[in-house]
């Protein structure tokens, strides 16, 4: 079990693993908030919270990062907000396992930057390869370690 008020904020409107999180989240005791508009109805379960957001563009992203604080962990492929949320010093982790951090996410803006202005200019851009079993089994690694590496921290 991990002491203190970590807990996992997730930006859920288009999240692919969150059976994982909170697969992961009971075997550490972590709680869990699914951040979503209204447009992505989650039924509550157990192990979570369900925060329901207005629909409007920024909503979940306002809502995660108006509470999220340091030592949170946030699960997003959102990385605008993982920005925001790596400068509270939050722990982030894309929905693929990758943990974005403040070298990574300095390149990530510049290239989803970099696609939107060929994208404005008639060019095409490749979207986000399709989402595997080995991405899940990457991601729910991925979050295993960093709370297993929290629960260590607080041992001692």
């Amino acid at each position: 079990m991990i002491t203190g008020s970590t807990m996992i904020l997730v930006d859920a409107d288009a999240c692919p693993v969150k059976t994982e999180i909170v697969m992961v989240a009971l075997k550490f005791k972590v709680p869990v908030w699914m951040v979503a508009s209204y447009d992505h109805r989650i039924l509550p379960g157990e192990g979570f919270t369900v925060f329901q957001v207005d629909r409007s563009d920024q909503s979940v992203d306002l809502f995660i990062a108006n509470r999220i604080s340091k030592d949170d962990l946030l699960i997003t492929q959102d990385f605008g907000l993982a920005a925001i949320c790596i400068a509270k010093k939050a722990i982030v982790l894309s929905n693929r396992g990758q943990i974005y951090t403040d070298r990574t996410i300095d390149f990530l803006l510049d290239s989803r930057s970099e696609q939107a202005r060929t994208r404005r200019g008639g060019g095409r851009t490749k979207g986000p390869r399709a989402f595997t079993a080995l991405d899940r089994k990457i991601f729910q690694q991925t979050l295993t370690k960093v709370l297993s590496d929290k629960q260590e921290i607080f041992r001692t």
